[in-house]
């Protein structure tokens, strides 16, 4: 497991709730967006639960392509071998300055989620319900004096 070390979480946690998430399935491009619900994509691609998660920049710390894809593949075949099905996502900033790799996982048990996304050093991940918005779920603590916010949930 990788240790995460950030020096504002929540700046970061406001960026990743802010940012532009997307998936593409057969095709299509379907938007998803923290705090609204992904009634297109489980319209298209339907499961009991949800989750973005990626490799890439591990820590939030940026990473060259190699090292990057070097670690996309290992999540992947982790995917593959627990048999999660996964679709090509990805995440990007509002002004499409920063962009990430990812995948859609669908089914994925919670505690395999928690597992990859320690595992790959993630400050955070998206999950969700079957007819629930979309939740962002932080993997650091709540800093002092920053309130509850719906749709974000902090390790605590």
């Amino acid at each position: 497991m990788r240790e995460i070390q950030i020096v504002d979480a929540g700046e970061l946690a406001t960026a990743y709730a802010q940012a532009d998430y997307a998936v593409r399935l057969d095709g299509d491009t379907f938007r998803l967006k923290v705090g609204k619900p992904a009634g297109d994509v489980e319209a298209y691609w339907p499961a009991s639960r949800y989750a973005f998660i990626t490799a890439w920049n591990p820590a939030s710390r940026p990473q060259s392509d190699a090292i990057n894809q070097s670690a996309d593949s290992s999540l992947v075949a982790q995917l593959k071998a627990i048999g999660a099905p996964h679709q090509p996502a990805w995440a990007e900033d509002t002004t499409g300055d920063w962009r990430e790799l990812g995948w859609l996982v669908s089914g994925l048990d919670p505690h395999m989620l928690d597992a990859l996304a320690h595992e790959f050093g993630q400050a955070g991940v998206l999950h969700w319900e079957y007819g629930h918005p979309v939740h962002l779920k932080m993997y650091l603590q709540r800093p002092p004096g920053i309130p509850p916010v719906p749709h974000i949930d902090w390790v605590e």
